[in-house]
C-alpha cells in the first residue's frame, strides 16, 4: 500500500475512532491521521497476537483492525491522562 493510501486509511480510522471515543470535537484532521496510522500498527499487532491475519489494506477487515487499534490508542491516552 502506498504512503498516500496509508494516510487516507489512517485519516478514516482515526476519525471513526474519535467518533467512537467521543473525542471528535477536540481532534483535528492531523491528529486523526496520526492516531489512525499508529492505530493501524497497534491493531495489526493485536490481531497477530490473537491469531488473526493482520491486514493493512482497504478491506472491511483492514479498516476494522485500524479502527480497533486507534480506539485502543485513544483509550490508553485517556487512561494515562486521568492518572496524573
Amino acid at each position: 500500500m502506498g504512503w498516500i493510501s496509508s494516510i487516507l486509511l489512517g485519516a478514516l480510522a482515526g476519525w471513526l475512532a474519535s467518533i467512537i471515543m467521543n473525542r471528535d470535537a477536540e481532534m483535528g484532521a492531523l491528529a486523526n491521521i496520526i492516531v489512525g496510522i499508529i492505530g493501524g500498527v497497534i491493531g495489526n499487532f493485536v490481531a497477530g497476537l490473537i491469531g488473526l491475519q493482520a491486514t493493512s489494506d482497504w478491506s472491511i477487515g483492514g479498516i476494522a483492525i485500524s479502527v480497533l487499534g486507534a480506539v485502543i490508542l485513544l483509550w490508553l491516552l485517556d487512561f494515562f491522562r486521568s492518572r496524573k
